[in-house]
């Protein structure tokens, strides 16, 4: 949209204040602002996209200036809501007891176009996308450019089911920013879920647009829309898939989730509890995407598979996307490393661990290609409460391809000081929000310091390596092959003596396979000890 169409839609919205509220205003200082709000007895205020809240003048509100403007505005809907036709703005009433409007919110709608240049590759695709964030992110603007793209660029038929007038403004005819899309209004927003059905069956769309999927009628609605082979675009409550996935209302719409109770050997096999969470089928969007703010998405692009590396506690880290603050067509993307795994659906462990030889580490692991190539890409790491200095020697010495970054943003790997931690670091927050991988450090000590270094950067498979491959990695990986001959019918298996240091991170690997294992020998031939077979069922060694 021009600056001077938008700021015909302004004229609109300022021409329904009255004089004592429209004297503060101008152009510009409307210029970034997302709401104003009147309520009765106090001073109006403006609020702004970056948080600041600004107040207009010292006279406060009456009800004869509420009055004036719900006098000139079509009359509120059930939910409250109206606008002035022609236009993306949203009046929402506050209302007493005994239903006066004593309150007053009125919404600024923008066209800002550009805002999907950087996911338009996914809008293409004709799959279904589920757009997830918190409110004021902009998730309407997304569905309204994306309407416009779909409908324009691609020529399909686009109906959007707009239930508060909210994506193509109020009035007969809809906003020129969905383009050639069709609208269908919503009488009240208990009704969404049947006219999201009606357009299916009436108006033969290949897309449908919902804004706020909120029950569990609507994502059964969604479901059913998706089985007709017509592509979705919506938005839902929620800030992430995560929380997604844990609501009980809306998981259908990435699959739904439901219990599993595993035999035995399958849970030893995952090295999990017998009772765990699987995903029930497959999900209603294929892809989902979570809005961090304006300018940086998170995209998972297959939701399947996403929802079960979430379910099982594997690592998983979306692709992040980011726009050009002046929403032209440049795009940061940081690609994702693990959704490139294929898996699928109720599978237990990872394909690359489906023909594992008893030669290969126990412990989830890419291939040993993949874990190859994956050590060689570079990486930056950023440092919280950590020594600079020892993790640079560290790099150093086992020659990583890494490197230490200033700049949260720009982060691959978090490493933290616990103890700095427990106060909520703002950075630490920040990482989440990127979906960033946080590791903690108890020490500031070289041992501690690399040991969660090597675990931060998946170094598991240190003989793939070159430049590092110490006495404690050999002890490790004596005891992993132990492990293997145990499990394919040993008797019992006897390492090489060890100090003491390594005999305790050998035992921890042997617990970890719910094996049992003991020092034997005295002196610098002590040395582990780990059973199976008669001896293992018969418990002779505690």
């Amino acid at each position: 949209m021009g600056n001077l169409e938008f700021q015909n839609d302004l004229e609109k919205l300022i021409n329904i204040l009255p004089d004592s509220v429209k004297r503060y205003l101008s152009y510009e200082k409307l210029d970034d602002v997302i709401e104003l709000v009147l309520d009765i007895g106090r001073t109006p205020e403006i609020r702004h996209s970056g948080g600041k809240i600004e107040y207009l003048g010292n006279n406060v509100v009456t009800d004869d200036d509420i009055s004036y403007i719900t006098s000139r505005v079509q009359e509120f809907t059930s939910d409250n809501r109206s606008g002035i036709p022609g236009t993306l703005h949203r009046i929402s009433a506050i209302r007493n007891r005994q239903g006066k409007i004593i309150g007053l919110t009125c919404r600024i709608g923008r066209v800002v176009t550009g805002t999907i240049a950087c996911i338009k590759d996914f809008c293409m695709m004709g799959k279904s996308i589920l757009f997830l964030g918190r409110p004021g992110v902009g998730k309407t603007t997304k569905l309204r450019e994306i309407s416009r793209l779909v409908a324009d660029e691609l020529g399909k038929r686009v109906v959007v089911v707009d239930t508060s007038n909210e994506i193509a403004g109020d009035g007969d005819t809809p906003h020129p920013a969905i383009g050639h899309a069709r609208r269908m209004q919503v009488r009240q927003p208990e009704f969404q879920k049947d006219i999201m059905i009606e357009a299916v069956e009436n108006h033969t769309p290949e897309v449908i647009v919902v804004d706020e999927i909120g029950t569990e009628a609507e994502a059964q609605a969604a479901r059913t829309i998706a089985e007709r082979g017509v592509m979705l675009i919506a938005t839902a409550h929620g800030n992430s898939l995560e929380n997604l996935i844990k609501n009980p209302t809306l998981s259908d719409l990435v699959g739904g989730v439901q219990s599993v109770t595993l035999g035995d050997d399958e849970a030893k096999r995952r090295a999990s509890q017998k009772t765990v969470l699987e995903r029930e089928k497959q999900p209603t969007f294929d892809i989902v995407i979570e809005i961090l703010d304006r300018n940086t998405l998170a995209v998972y692009k297959n939701t399947a598979e996403a929802v079960d590396y979430i379910l099982r506690g594997w690592p998983i880290r979306p692709e992040i996307r980011k726009v050009d603050k002046n929403y032209d067509q440049k795009c940061e993307i940081t690609e994702n490393k693990v959704e490139d795994v294929k898996i699928e659906p109720q599978q237990s462990i990872p394909p690359q661990q489906a023909n594992v030889n008893p030669d290969d580490s126990l412990k989830f692991s890419f291939s040993r290609q993949k874990y190859v190539d994956e050590v060689k890409k570079f990486k930056k790491i950023y440092l919280y409460a950590v020594s600079r200095s020892i993790v640079e020697k560290i790099i150093e010495r086992l020659d990583l391809n890494v490197e230490i970054t200033r700049n949260i943003d720009e982060a691959d790997i978090v490493i933290a000081h616990k103890n700095f931690a427990k106060g909520g670091a703002k950075i630490l927050s920040t990482a989440n929000d990127y979906r960033l991988r946080i590791f903690y450090i108890k020490t500031n000590s070289m041992a501690q310091i690399q040991k969660v270094l090597k675990e931060a950067l998946d170094i598991t498979e240190v003989e793939t390596l070159q430049g590092y491959y110490d006495e404690a990695e050999r002890a490790l990986d004596e005891a992993k092959a132990a492990i293997n001959k145990i499990l394919a019918g040993a008797e019992h298996v006897e390492l090489q003596p060890q100090n003491q240091q390594i005999r305790k991170l050998q035992h921890e690997l042997v617990e970890q396979h719910n094996l049992i294992s003991k020092s034997v020998g005295e002196g610098a031939q002590r040395h582990l000890k780990i059973v199976g077979g008669k001896e293992f069922d018969q418990k002779k060694i505690i």
